[in-house]
């Protein structure tokens, strides 16, 4: 086996026991960037110098016998919403093409003090406005499984390398299901934490609990190493609070025969394709003597989809103001939508929003009396051509919006409940299913000790473990000519400022 495809928790230890190198490790993940990444263009700016550097750095630490952080020498992929210094953090839109950040966000800079490598940015949507990562910065991701196919998004550059074991650690971010949903379609685990429970000082309002930061990863286990190096206190993030983060990293066991399950195939007010609601009832027939209950759930979301349009475009508006009003063009399509949308929106439109989110959350929280975990699909379709920018049809509806069709996780958004996205074998067109699996009221800990229970239980049977890309395949994938027509993939040089060109490398 390839060392990087390693877990990331096998990987601290053998760099803490001096089996590994961290420059080894660094230099590994390099060449599987080099090698799969023109592929499915997973990674935006990197520098690799840099990386190297840092690789060289943490070695020395481990020879001389210093403490060693939780991810001392793992190499990271950074979702390019994040700020990094001396990096290209685009937001995958022309207005930041030559943004380089003088100083780390307080996510990143959390990870380089447990002993993360930054070894590049992970590709978004333009500015993170949708579940189809495409930009015209960096072009688009391709699904692992199918390069022809979407990534999901807005994480979906970390999604995609992590299922080709580009890198150990990548991060992601979660509005309506930026975590959950690429990582639903690329076959790896995200998870939507609390909110606070990881700070985010980025964020402009900082008193909405709808958008957090977050942990991917290929196993739990991974996102379970992530969160607990970047979780707790922050003052410049209200939301942020106190917490023992070294309870994350020690699963406790979960007796699956004693667990009581509900379930959902659309909350009652999601649009779901057939064939997604066929793959679900598999998925529950393969699972549902593990448990002591699982039942259909009855759910009353009335409202939801209104009360997410409005709280979503309020930090669109406190976003983009100054962008749309010096010059409405710089904005792509989805982003400027997404500003006039909030922008015609009034006092009242915010008040009733946010008064039937709070109905919402307190009538799902009930559930949790006679449930100990909610399980649903992630996304509503099968991964779609990355062409074609968003579903604009579910289970034979017209979508109201380019984001109507993320509603099975943005509705978990109103709730605020901590929400993990598992692998759980493939759909009927053999492409990756993503199970969510829906925690108590802020109980992040019980989540991902159910979760990984879960993820244990499904690594045995065919119909429910994880899938892997082939990824030998990718390199005699036929990309579309139609494709290739729409996108140029930017090329993969670097400079020592770590910026990167823009010349043409179509695959």
């Amino acid at each position: 086996m390839d060392i990087v495809e390693l877990t990331a928790p096998e990987l601290r230890r053998m760099i803490g026991r001096k089996a590994i190198s961290p420059v080894e490790l660094t230099d590994a993940c390099i060449a599987r960037i080099e090698a799969i990444n023109p592929y499915v263009n997973a990674m935006a700016a990197t520098d690799y110098d840099a990386a190297r550097r840092a690789a060289k750095t943490a070695e020395d630490a481990v020879m001389r016998g210093d403490p060693l952080g939780l991810l001392h020498g793992l190499p990271a992929g950074i979702k390019d919403l994040e700020a990094t210094a001396g990096l290209l953090t685009t937001h995958g839109s022309p207005l930041y093409r030559d943004l380089v950040p003088g100083e780390d966000n307080l996510l990143v800079s959390r990870l380089r003090a447990a002993g993360a490598i930054v070894v590049g940015k992970t590709n978004v949507p333009e500015l993170g406005a949708g579940a189809n990562t495409r930009n015209p910065v960096w072009g688009a991701t391709g699904n692992p499984f199918n390069p022809n196919r979407n990534a999901g998004g807005s994480s979906g550059g970390s999604a995609a390398a992590l299922a080709c074991d580009m890198l150990p650690v990548c991060t992601g971010s979660d509005t309506g299901g930026s975590l959950r949903i690429p990582a639903a379609l690329c076959g790896v685990v995200g998870f939507r934490p609390s909110p606070g429970l990881v700070p985010s000082p980025r964020k402009l309002l900082g008193w909405t609990p709808i958008s957090v930061v977050g942990p991917m990863g290929r196993s739990v286990a991974e996102a379970r190493l992530q969160l607990a190096a970047t979780a707790g206190l922050d003052s410049a993030d209200p939301l942020s609070y106190t917490i023992d983060t070294d309870a994350f990293l020690a699963p406790r066991e979960i007796d699956l025969s004693r667990l009581r399950v509900g379930w959902t195939e659309d909350f009652g007010v999601c649009d779901v394709d057939d064939d997604i609601r066929r793959t679900f009832r598999r998925k529950l027939d393969a699972m549902r003597a593990m448990f002591a209950v699982c039942e259909p759930v009855e759910l009353d979301f009335a409202d939801a989809h209104r009360a997410f349009d409005v709280i979503r475009a309020e930090s669109f508006v406190a976003g983009l103001r100054v962008a749309y009003e010096n010059d409405p063009d710089s904005l792509g399509q989805n982003t400027r939508a997404n500003y006039e949308l909030g922008a015609a929106m009034t006092l009242a439109d915010s008040a009733s929003a946010h008064a039937a989110q709070t109905a919402i959350m307190r009538r799902f929280q009930q559930l949790y009396s006679r449930y100990d975990v909610i399980l649903a699909p992630t996304t509503p379709v099968s991964p779609f051509p990355w062409t074609q920018m968003f579903a604009n049809c579910v289970g034979g509806k017209a979508q109201a919006n380019y984001y109507r069709w993320l509603s099975l996780t943005y509705v978990v958004t109103l709730c605020t409940n901590p929400a993990a996205t598992l692998p759980c074998g493939t759909d009927e067109a053999g492409m990756p299913f993503g199970l969510q699996v829906i925690g108590p009221f802020r109980d992040d800990r019980r989540t991902l000790d159910i979760s990984e229970a879960l993820e244990s239980a499904f690594s045995s049977s065919g119909e429910l473990s994880r899938p892997r890309p082939d990824l030998p395949a990718l390199a005699r994938c036929v990309i579309e000519p139609s494709l290739k027509s729409l996108v140029a993939f930017p090329s993969r040089d670097t400079d020592n400022e770590g910026r990167r060109g823009v010349g043409t490398s179509l695959v």
